[in-house]
């Protein structure tokens, strides 16, 4: 579980992408750039992560954190199918794409999840399975492209995987 609160626990910044997701609060943001709150606390001290376009980033350019390498070798992992739980935030009027995948240690991907565009302005809360054959560990990666204007961003909080991973 990770409520970012104090750092990114285990998460990882992709090396080979364009940008970071960043540590943030809400205190800290200006007017029409990301929640009012974290989702943890509920309050504007809340960490969670972020990102944004400005003009550091040109529209379609990914950030991407991927988490700690999870063991398919557990058999409850096998045979229950692990989840992931997080919640999200993205809302704006040049949102970009949230994606989620889950990524075998051969670097192979499959998609989880595609969310695009706006999609209100509080946090949503989401399960994702992470399924998959074999014995090969995995991580699960969430990317985030930056949108077409300032007036975007895309937050993410309480990560937690599911007991049986």
């Amino acid at each position: 579980h990770c409520n970012f609160e104090f750092d990114l626990c285990e998460w990882k910044q992709d090396e080979n992408d364009d940008f970071d997701w960043n540590l943030r609060t809400s205190s800290t943001t200006k007017m029409g750039t990301g929640p009012a709150t974290d989702h943890t606390l509920q309050e504007p001290s809340g960490h969670y992560i972020f990102i944004k376009s400005s003009f550091l980033q040109l529209p379609g350019q990914k950030a991407r954190i991927s988490s700690p390498v999870l063991s398919r070798r557990n058999k409850n992992c096998k045979v229950c199918g692990g989840v992931i739980l997080f919640y999200y935030h993205m809302y704006g009027a040049h949102i970009g794409s949230l994606n989620v995948y889950q990524r075998t240690t051969a670097k192979h991907e499959k998609v989880l999840l595609n969310l695009t565009g706006n999609q209100g302005n509080f946090w949503q809360r989401k399960a994702l399975i992470l399924a998959g054959d074999g014995d090969e560990d995995f991580q699960v990666v969430f990317e985030g492209i930056a949108g077409k204007g300032p007036k975007d961003g895309i937050a993410l909080d309480d990560l937690t995987f599911s007991r049986e991973c």
